[in-house]
């Protein structure tokens, strides 16, 4: 898992040249783990790594260069963009 959070945060790092390398990887370990939970919520089937690995490059692509503009409205979130 390790080497895919590092390949990961480096993808979001070439889309987004604001973010830190600790920032990046904070962002790419968050959205894993917001979408692996929500699928759980949703009582869908576990699909494995490969599944949440392509989701997360899906939304890097899409919403990467934007990220650092974030502003959460929840607490819990508050920690990606410091």
């Amino acid at each position: 898992m390790e080497k895919r959070f590092e390949e990961l945060a480096e993808r979001l790092l070439g889309k987004n040249y604001e973010m830190t390398k600790d920032q990046a990887r904070t962002w790419v370990e968050s959205l894993w783990e917001d979408f692996e939970a929500t699928r759980a919520k949703a009582g869908r089937p576990y699909r494995g790594p490969e599944t949440t690995e392509a989701i997360v490059i899906k939304w890097i692509e899409q919403y990467g260069p934007y990220l650092h503009r974030y502003e959460p409205g929840q607490k819990k979130f508050s920690h990606l963009n410091e």
